[in-house]
């Protein structure tokens, strides 16, 4: 979690919304990325979808199984899907999303009988740093 941490830090320094992932498999580190919609001018320039895009190309194959995720917010309906359709084996996330989550909040896609399928989920990892990030990033623009 400390990687996905320090890119969530990177992303609010760059203006976006501080939220970081890296994808391990193997106990290594594969991917990381940071949130980078404004930056990309890409609405799906999650940090989940970036840190699943680098890690397929970097395993050359479109299936992560075997595959961890480590991302500092619960992940939204579009960052869910990707990672069902990824079929990333453990999702690890600190700050819970009450507003944009799906994943404990919200739609519960995992929990959806349609989803085809369903990592293991540990919530609250990093939580309080996470929180912090994400509360100071946005104090400072109200």
């Amino acid at each position: 979690m400390r990687a996905a941490l320090d890119a969530a830090r990177a992303a609010g320094r760059a203006g976006e919304v501080p939220v970081g992932a890296v994808v391990m498999c193997q106990g290594a580190i594969i991917a990381v990325a940071a949130n980078a919609p404004r930056g990309l001018r890409d609405p799906t320039a999650h940090a989940e979808i970036l840190a699943i895009r680098a890690a397929a190309q970097t395993l050359d194959r479109d299936r992560l199984e075997n595959c961890d995720l480590w991302v500092t917010l619960e992940p939204c309906a579009m960052c869910a899907g990707a990672i069902a359709h990824a079929r990333i084996a453990r999702l690890y996330y600190g700050a819970d999303d009450a507003k944009g989550g799906a994943v404990e909040h919200g739609p519960r896609f995992f929990a959806q009988p349609t989803c085809h399928h369903r990592p293991e989920t540990f919530a609250g990892i990093g939580a309080g740093e996470a929180s912090a990030l994400l509360r100071a990033f946005f104090a400072a623009r109200r």
